[in-house]
């Protein structure tokens, strides 16, 4: 019998959420997905420490020598995120998702600028806009900077979508995907609920998917709908037949090495059966439902958060890097391990908000790929010893560049 990845592949498009090239070179996806969190996790990999420092370097150069470090550091994630854009490219046949800055995702004008910069470096590079795809947070502000990016042939995936109201406005504003946060949704409801589980047919996250599937190709709408944050493969196979699913190397495995049957659930002839009333949507609309829907609202803001945590972590690492770059031979080692000591001080204090000396998945709130790096016992806590290991490949990289 064929595996659950194969049976999936032939009805839905499977998308890697990694920013490793050699996860992605293993999986074989048609497209891929990155963000902050993804690469600050491939960054710390020492088979991508030249590309980290080809970053500063052209950042440096490109910011002129009265520039400072936080400008040097700023053109360097967007050359990072273009470069690993473009190693990926180079193994994907198809696109590769590169995010916004998530801080600028209440401002339609900064999203705009930010989107077209990006693009230009990719076209500077020889690649397409075609194929790629800008990443940008689905609040209105966001939708409205994608509708003015479609109209310019920049093709946008509008992220950390959780309500039915976010998914309309997209599709009327010719968004070319969506990437409504499976997992997430099942994460508030467990949490407000006091279920530990839920079936993978029952699960708040499948549904809210489903319903926006369904009302997507019942009303004809050519945005696509690919379904991510994944906690298990029971909702991965209830999404089966779901336009793209973008998933983690580590479900990847999972699809990878079970063989059971793989039914078809989501079909765009069914859905055209049934009877879905069309939503009009404006911003007073919008508003409306987004003040009605808690759940939406909460994750919404808490991924904005989450995302935008996570570039700050990456602005500091890179900017451990570029001082101990700076520093001498024989001083390069005490204030480097100095420096990620403050780096590591200052991310777990971000991250655990609760103060109890561990930081949860919720807490996180940044990139589920990332949270299962770090979190080396599997035990859905990351400790202070845990992250310090995830920055202590960064700062292996600062010893050894």
């Amino acid at each position: 019998m064929a595996t659950l990845f194969d049976q999936l592949c032939s009805m839905t498009i499977v998308v890697a959420d990694s920013g490793d090239i050699n996860s992605i070179k293993k999986h074989r996806p048609r497209d891929a997905t990155t963000n902050p969190s993804l690469i600050t996790s491939a960054a710390q990999m020492p088979e991508y420490a030249e590309l980290v420092d080809d970053a500063l370097v052209w950042a440096k150069r490109q910011a002129g020598a009265r520039a400072t470090r936080r400008q040097i550091v700023d053109l360097a994630i967007d050359r990072l995120s273009i470069e690993f854009g473009l190693r990926i490219l180079e193994v994907v046949p198809g696109r590769v998702s590169t995010e916004v800055d998530a801080r600028l995702s209440y401002d339609t004008a900064a999203t705009l600028a930010k989107a077209r910069q990006l693009i230009a470096q990719y076209e500077a590079a020889g690649t397409s806009r075609q194929r790629v795809l800008i990443k940008i947070a689905s609040t209105w502000e966001g939708i409205q900077a994608a509708a003015e990016l479609e109209r310019e042939k920049i093709h946008c995936n509008l992220t950390l979508l959780f309500g039915m109201h976010q998914a309309v406005a997209c599709a009327e504003a010719g968004v070319t995907l969506i990437s409504p946060f499976v997992g997430r949704i099942l994460d508030w409801h467990l949490k407000h609920t006091g279920r530990e589980s839920y079936a993978p047919h029952e699960d708040p996250g499948v549904i809210s998917v489903t319903r926006i599937y369904n009302y997507y190709k019942r009303h004809g709408h050519h945005t696509e709908v690919m379904g991510a944050s994944f906690r298990n493969i029971g909702e991965i196979t209830e999404l089966a037949g779901c336009d793209l699913l973008t998933i983690a190397p580590k479900l990847l495995d999972e699809l990878r090495n079970t063989e059971r049957q793989l039914p078809r659930k989501l079909d765009p002839r069914n859905a055209a059966t049934l009877e879905i009333p069309k939503l009009t949507m404006n911003e007073e609309v919008f508003r409306k439902m987004h003040a009605a829907d808690t759940m939406a609202r909460e994750k919404l803001e808490e991924g904005i958060s989450g995302f935008s945590r996570a570039i700050e972590a990456l602005e500091s690492l890179l900017e451990a890097r570029l001082e101990s770059a700076q520093t001498t031979a024989d001083a390069k080692q005490s204030d480097g391990r100095e420096r990620l000591n403050a780096v590591a001080n200052e991310a777990f204090g971000i991250y655990d908000l609760d103060g109890d000396g561990a930081i949860t998945r919720e807490e996180w709130a940044g990139t589920d790929a990332v949270f299962d790096a770090l979190d080396q016992d599997g035990d859905g806590r990351i400790t202070p010893a845990e992250l310090a290991a995830g920055l202590g490949a960064a700062y292996r990289l600062s010893k050894h560049p």
